[in-house]
């Protein structure tokens, strides 16, 4: 196990308590004294760490910290398995599945949905995409930490559906912040709004299979649709700016309903806004 933060910490502990062995390394020293003590073998140096174990898992800080670690240690990964763990966007992991394949190193990228105190639950998820040899043979060892799912072939799949999951969370998170800014403008607190919202929120949630069937069937004139010219959120940006409120977050998504009305849509579904986020509507940089 090659890093030992919050997550790859967790990671580490919980193959500890299955009872596999483990290696361990991390850039700064004594990080690892607490999974020693329960009988992870220590590695002094990257080189002393991947050598002893036939399968090598990354969980570093950001893309260029991997090669940064296993650069130089290149010559011993060859006919080894690894696992990369790091957060990266899917060219990332691409790059890094075809720097292995050029080193005889079998490679597969996974995405951890989860935060490190759900490692070893079933409400973890892991992705994985890349070498199905590597899935299949270490398939226990994934087992121990998630709820484990092969996405594919494709090295950067994975990546692609764990950013594409954390981009919805995320900005469902800022909605909140910002709906418990408007009301705290004027003396709710966040506790009492988030009382209010929870309810709501996970009861409008179930309506993303609906979306999900109009934007899979291409046809955002189905009946039962709320119309782009309903859907107008200017409202909410107005009552912001008036509570002194930053409207950035609900400015965006009106900005969005704003162009597909303005190309003739107002009277199709709010779920035509998909079409503003497809790679074909943006320009160099992948905005708009």
């Amino acid at each position: 196990m090659l890093g030992l933060g919050a997550m790859g910490g967790s990671l580490a502990a919980r193959l500890l308590d299955a009872g596999h062995p483990v290696t361990v390394w991390n850039r700064t020293a004594g990080r690892d004294a607490d999974l020693v003590d329960r009988g992870a073998r220590p590695g002094a140096t990257v080189a002393n760490a991947v050598t002893e174990r036939p399968l090598i898992v990354a969980c570093l800080l950001r893309h260029s910290s991997v090669h940064e670690t296993l650069d130089p240690v290149v010559d011993q990964l060859r006919g080894k398995a690894l696992v990369n763990l790091t957060t990266t966007t899917p060219n990332e992991a691409r790059e890094t599945a075809a720097w292995a394949d050029e080193h005889g190193i079998d490679y597969l990228h996974g995405a951890i949905l989860a935060v490190p105190a759900m490692i070893g639950t079933a409400d973890a998820q892991v992705f994985y995409s890349g070498s199905r040899t590597v899935f299949d043979r270490h398939r226990e060892v994934f087992d121990t930490w998630a709820t484990s799912i092969f996405d594919g072939t494709d090295a950067g799949r994975a990546s692609l559906i764990d950013l594409a999951l954390l981009s919805g969370m995320y900005q469902m998170f800022a909605g909140f912040l910002h709906g418990a800014a408007m009301v705290g403008s004027e003396g709710m607190t966040a506790t009492d709004f988030a009382a209010r919202a929870t309810p709501f929120i996970s009861a409008m949630t179930g309506g993303f299979a609906g979306y999900a069937q109009v934007v899979d069937g291409g046809d955002y004139t189905v009946p039962g649709q709320q119309s782009l010219d309903f859907s107008d959120l200017s409202p909410i940006v107005r009552a912001s700016d008036e509570q002194g409120v930053n409207p950035a977050t609900v400015d965006a998504v009106q900005t969005l309903i704003t162009r597909q009305v303005a190309a003739g849509h107002g009277s199709e579904g709010f779920a035509r806004i998909y079409e503003s986020f497809r790679a074909s509507e943006t320009t160099v940089g992948g905005r708009r």
